[in-house]
């Protein structure tokens, strides 16, 4: 933590006064408040964002084989009224090409690509690095892959959820909150049964936990392996009080070495996306993860509502 510390002047023996310097500012680092709130306006960016979690509008598993969509009742996969055509085309599941369906649409309605191309078939990756969205009218949809099931992710950039966001909500920042924190690895690493909101379980890869102290007293979080860095889910005594109370999420860039002490700011820590879309299954906490103690920072909930 940057200490703030002021500077204290006293009288000279001989009473004759010596000149007063100005306090030194009590408060948090500047440099280290924009960066906070940059890291703060880019996750507002990111969940108002085209396709972002603000306007999601369906989740659907498919079945193998020939999936009929459209706003028809009769389709397999049934999209919003009023959102586009009665039938828009099929999505075709096949096992024995892995990874990836094929999206055949009907006559005279086009698939379009992120880069604008139009499609009458196209076929789709499922894995993060080949998975994108596709459009139709004002919907836009990808297709991803969880556990063996294929599952299509709607959105609707014209949803009235993100058209009536009100914005995320934090706490002031509170350098007392930005700890310094040891990691401490699990030898072998451990794998860690995590259950989602619609109770699917799925292992993860633990490599350690990381180690902090508040209030003078000892605190750990079991941390996942994710982007070379660590993914934190936790929660704390301040859920359903003044932050969301299924947990928040907490991510550390670099894997902090074995037993050296690396910043943990929990002024960072964020809500899930299921705190804004019921069209999410995002991870629980682990029972390990669940603090007695009160982190006054980082996001709060529920977001700000619009008026009217």
């Amino acid at each position: 933590m940057i200490a703030m510390r002021l500077v204290h002047f006293a009288l000279a023996a001989t009473l004759v006064a010596a000149p007063l310097a100005a306090p030194a500012q009590v408060g948090p680092d500047p440099a280290y408040v924009k960066v906070v709130r940059d890291f703060r306006e880019r996750a507002e960016k990111s969940l108002r964002a085209d396709n972002g979690w603000l306007t999601l509008a369906g989740r659907y598993v498919l079945k193998t084989g020939e999936n009929t969509f459209g706003t028809g009742e009769k389709n397999d996969v049934v999209f919003p009224k009023g959102t586009g055509p009665v039938g828009m085309g099929s999505i075709w599941v096949e096992p024995e090409k892995a990874d990836k369906v094929t999206v055949k649409m009907v006559p005279g309605v086009k698939l379009k690509s992120p880069r604008g191309i139009e499609y009458s078939e196209r076929v789709m990756g499922t894995e993060p690095e080949n998975r994108d969205w596709v459009s139709v009218g004002q919907l836009a949809f990808h297709i991803i892959e969880r556990d063996g099931k294929y599952i299509l992710r709607l959105a609707d950039n014209e949803s009235e959820v993100r058209k009536r966001f009100g914005g995320r909500v934090w706490y002031d920042i509170d350098e007392g909150l930005r700890l310094k924190a040891k990691f401490v690895p699990y030898d072998p690493p451990r794998k860690e049964k995590i259950v989602n909101v619609i109770d699917e379980i799925s292992e993860e890869k633990v490599p350690g936990y990381v180690e902090f102290d508040i209030n003078g007293r000892t605190q750990r979080l079991d941390a996942l392996e994710e982007d070379n860095g660590l993914f934190i889910i936790f929660a704390d005594a301040t859920g359903g009080d003044t932050t969301y109370k299924s947990g928040r999420f907490l991510f550390v860039k670099e894997m902090p070495a074995p037993g050296k002490l690396f910043e943990l700011d929990f002024n960072r820590a964020y809500n899930p996306p299921c705190s804004f879309s019921e069209f999410t299954t995002c991870p629980l906490p682990p029972r390990q993860n669940v603090l007695k103690v009160r982190i006054d920072a980082g996001e709060k909930y529920p977001p700000r509502k619009v008026q009217g």
